[in-house]
């Protein structure tokens, strides 16, 4: 709900919600002309009384009650006090209409990005322009720091960097030079004096020739940027656009403040979740090993490693933690830990090392359980010895076959008293590549369980004889068939690992 505060006491018996001339949809779908932008309007309703507002008279009824001799309401109606009040009131209900209808459009934008571009096209539509441009650049240099447009490609935003910052009404916003608080206009940038001869050849070269820029800010974080809209002819809004996108461009900035600290929490997440991952696979003779990891934006639980072990050998684990968020992501890390200790010790006995951390979680955390599996893998006899607990089975592919490993049955760790389960053995072929994964890879297709096995098995099976060289290339390949249309990179609940090895 958009909050302006008003003094302003009405009653109307009818407003058809058809007579309104600027809803929503007509702001976004219908842009003013080139050149000096129309005021909005609005219809007469019935009967009005009693009207004290802070929001400025609509610009058509402004020559109606200018001073000095005005014709009698006998000669014309129209000039009437009741009729004058009737069509002052009908420019603010379209008004307040019409920037609740945009705010409430700005907040069903989740994303940051979606936020901006929402911002962009309201903004346009309010000011009369076509094209614009906004800049997230916070003041606390936390960032993050992006730029963009409304009607302008890449390359455009390229040329537009190239001018100096303290040449254009958003750069000068940005850098907090004084006079930029209430917006920026510069109706004719080929005809004021003073403009940078850049500014004036890349407005040229895009073909604009005014601009109308704001800061974006608010009172608990100062400055998080600027947004500017150009014009295609020499214009500038009119005072009643000023104040609408005013207020509408203040009320974004507290929405976007909001996106932009969990844009932050995010990006911090998925930051200490790939801090407590390997940050670089071993190198040992007879595999080639390769990881991806896609984290949620609340943080999750899903790991994978990959350690070199006493006589040659190699340690390889993928787990899962209950939970989300930080508490998920530290427990994730201290599992992680505890089982490169155990696999260290005892690296050789799958079976005892997921024993030992199954105590370890049921002592120290006995509110959380977890899902792992771990394989002592042999290079040189192309042998991997598994033993997991709750987790989903290997995938085996390689030229001749595409099957899923036959693991034991097994309850989670943190779910028994004491949890045991017998190991099973792999043995590989050469060229053939095993791959590990968690149960997010599955949980993210949307589909029962059997069809996601069964889309991962397709998947795998499916890998190009020319990628399977190479144990990243089948990871993403693998990530691409299961989670198509972008669900590898979009936002979800699950975590998803992929650990591949191939054997030489």
């Amino acid at each position: 709900m958009l909050d302006i505060s008003l003094r302003v006491r009405v009653h109307v018996e009818t407003l058809p919600a058809t007579q309104n001339d600027m809803g929503v949809c007509d702001a976004f779908e219908q842009y003013v002309p080139v050149g000096k932008p129309d005021a909005m309007n609005a219809p007469h309703p019935p009967k009005v009384a009693g009207i004290d507002s802070t929001v400025p008279a609509p610009a058509h009824t402004v020559a109606s009650v200018a001073t000095g001799t005005s014709p009698s309401p006998s000669a014309n109606p129209r000039h009437a006090p009741g009729a004058l009040l009737q069509d002052r009131l009908a420019g603010w209900v379209s008004d307040l209409t019409t920037l609740h209808e945009l705010t409430e459009r700005l907040l069903r934008a989740n994303a940051l990005e979606e936020a901006l571009q929402e911002l962009l096209r309201a903004g346009a539509a309010l000011v009369g322009a076509r094209r614009g441009l906004v800049a997230l650049e916070p003041a606390d240099g936390h960032g993050p720091a992006t730029s963009i447009g409304l009607g302008l490609a890449r390359a455009d935003l390229g040329h537009m960097e190239t001018v100096p910052r303290s040449s254009v009404a958003y750069g000068r916003i940005l850098d907090g030079l004084p006079g930029a608080d209430d917006g920026i206009a510069e109706p004719d940038l080929f005809a004021e004096k003073g403009i940078d001869p850049r500014h004036r050849e890349v407005a040229a070269r895009l073909g604009y020739a005014a601009s109308y820029a704001l800061p974006l800010t608010t009172a608990a974080t100062g400055r998080l940027g600027a947004v500017v809209w150009l014009y295609d002819e020499p214009a500038e809004p009119s005072e009643r656009r000023r104040h609408l996108v005013g207020l509408y461009t203040r009320h974004a900035a507290e929405h976007l403040a909001r996106l932009l600290e969990l844009e932050r929490t995010r990006a911090c997440m998925a930051t200490m979740a790939e801090e407590l991952l390997p940050s670089r696979l071993p190198r040992v003779a007879g595999v080639q090993l390769a990881a991806r990891h896609r984290t949620s934006p609340r943080g999750g639980g899903d790991w994978y490693d990959a350690l070199s072990l006493p006589d040659a050998a190699l340690g390889l684990a993928v787990g899962s933690v209950t939970g989300s968020g930080p508490s998920a992501v530290a427990a994730m890390g201290r599992l992680r830990a505890s089982l490169r200790a155990y696999a260290v010790m005892e690296g050789e006995d799958p079976v005892a090392v997921l024993s030992d951390l199954e105590l370890l979680l049921r002592l120290t955390e006995p509110a959380r359980s977890a899902t792992a599996l771990f394989g002592y893998c042999e290079p040189a006899l192309r042998r991997i010895t598994l033993a997991g607990a709750g987790h989903s089975p290997p995938l085996l592919l390689g030229e001749h076959r595409t099957e899923f490993v036959e693991t034991s049955v097994s309850a989670p760790l943190g779910m028994l008293a004491c949890w045991e389960a017998p190991s099973v053995e792999i043995h590989a072929e050469p060229g053939e590549t095993v791959l590990l994964y968690t149960d997010g890879l599955l949980h993210r297709t949307g589909d029962p369980t059997d069809r996601a096995f069964a889309r991962l098995h397709a998947a795998a099976a499916g890998v190009p004889t020319a990628l399977r060289r190479d144990p990243g290339a089948v990871a993403d390949h693998v990530l691409r068939s299961v989670l198509p249309d972008g669900a590898d990179t979009a936002d979800s609940t699950e975590d998803v690992v992929l650990l591949a090895a191939r054997f030489e």
